[in-house]
């Protein structure tokens, strides 16, 4: 709908998402590491208000130039959420850390999926006003992290004002070994976030410009790739704690190399089921990233979540701006070609330490501070 009524082009269309995603990932860091030394469990509130006022600028936006302030807007928002909550989430998680990030994450995979629905049935009929509708879920978020905040607060220790999921454990690794995985896993979110992105961005004008579909048949095929990522995101961090993260991650990011080398071939029938399966694997692996680096890291859980969420987000920000580029360069149904190849980064999970290596690491650490502890004490 922007697309034609700003006259838009692929470029630009990839420019509003870059600018949603580069105000998220490029404060999100900086959020974390002040939280982890001060946390603010009531900043989530402040997070989703800025979400709001980018929701009615969206509503009411009349140039392009506003509608990049809004995605602004909803950028720093997210930025504002995510590590805080990603640290609450790790707080509540009983010791199932994979699980926990993972039921976190989903709720964003859910409100993505249905994001083209509320397009295709409530915005698209009755206009871009309607968008300020979307606003009512803002507030009611609004009065639902209010009480999460207070929970929050009264879980950390009151002597301290430190919870369990922020206390800075020993080094799990050495620290040329941490900085060698913390690469790795950064060229696995690119792969994962440039292909997510050429098909969250674009997945509608490939249909339609392939398969000649309605702009409603190509959003409720949207609708079904995103519920597959929402699906593969919960399913990933339960099978993450119990047979590794780095399995997991491994498994989905080279699994799926398959099925995007099919599905620029796919037939109409075939390509929605690819996508579905696409959707499935390729999700399942972030949770996995963020509770492996988490270990390798232990203590900095804010610090580490604004670094992968932000990376990610400006991984999907970037790709959509790129491909968008590309897309009016080369036709979009080739930038699905090239893309197909992205998830053959996925060989590089090989190189990155085994969860029980880590494990044993920090068990010898934790030993050794305890002794030097233990012998202050007696001094």
């Amino acid at each position: 709908m922007l697309k034609a009524s700003f006259a838009l082009t692929f470029a630009q269309v990839g420019l509003m998402t870059l600018t949603l995603q580069l105000t998220a990932s490029l404060l999100q860091p900086l959020v974390g590491l002040y939280t982890d030394r001060r946390p603010m469990p009531y900043s989530l509130v402040i997070g989703m208000t800025f979400s709001l006022a980018g929701l009615l600028l969206l509503a009411a936006a009349a140039t392009y130039g506003v509608v990049l302030i809004a995605a602004g807007l909803m950028g720093i928002g997210s930025s504002i959420f995510h590590p805080e909550s990603s640290r609450i989430a790790r707080m509540a998680s009983g010791g199932r850390h994979g699980f926990a990030q993972s039921l976190f994450q989903v709720g964003g995979n859910l409100g993505s999926s249905f994001g083209p629905l509320l397009a295709a049935f409530l915005v698209l009929p009755r206009g871009q006003s309607s968008i300020a509708w979307c606003s009512l879920l803002a507030l009611v978020a609004i009065v639902v992290l209010w009480r999460i905040g207070g929970w929050s607060r009264q879980r950390r220790r009151p002597a301290t004002g430190v919870s369990s999921a922020d206390r800075v454990a020993p080094a799990a690794v050495p620290k040329r070994r941490i900085g060698w995985s913390l690469a790795i896993l950064g060229a696995l979110i690119f792969s994962k976030y440039f292909y997510l992105a050429g098909l969250h961005s674009y997945y509608m004008f490939y249909l339609i410009s392939k398969f000649h579909v309605g702009v409603q048949t190509a959003q409720i095929d949207l609708f079904i790739f995103l519920a597959a990522v929402a699906a593969g995101t919960i399913l990933g961090g339960p099978v993450g704690d119990r047979v590794g993260p780095k399995y997991v991650i491994w498994g989905s990011i080279l699994g799926v190399l398959p099925f995007t080398l099919l599905l620029p071939h796919a037939s109409l029938f075939w390509t929605p089921i690819l996508t579905v399966v696409i959707g499935l694997i390729l999700a399942s692996a972030f949770s996995a990233i963020v509770v492996y680096a988490q270990e390798l890291i232990p203590g900095r859980v804010g610090l580490i979540s604004g670094i992968f969420f932000g990376f990610a987000f400006g991984m999907g920000g970037l790709g959509a701006a790129l491909l968008g580029q590309l897309a009016d360069r080369i036709g979009i149904e080739a930038v699905y070609r090239v893309c197909a190849f992205l998830p053959a980064i996925g060989v590089l999970a090989a190189f990155l330490p085994d969860q029980r290596i880590i494990a044993g690491i920090r068990t010898r650490a934790s030993a050794t501070t305890e002794d030097a502890e233990d012998a202050e004490v007696q001094s």
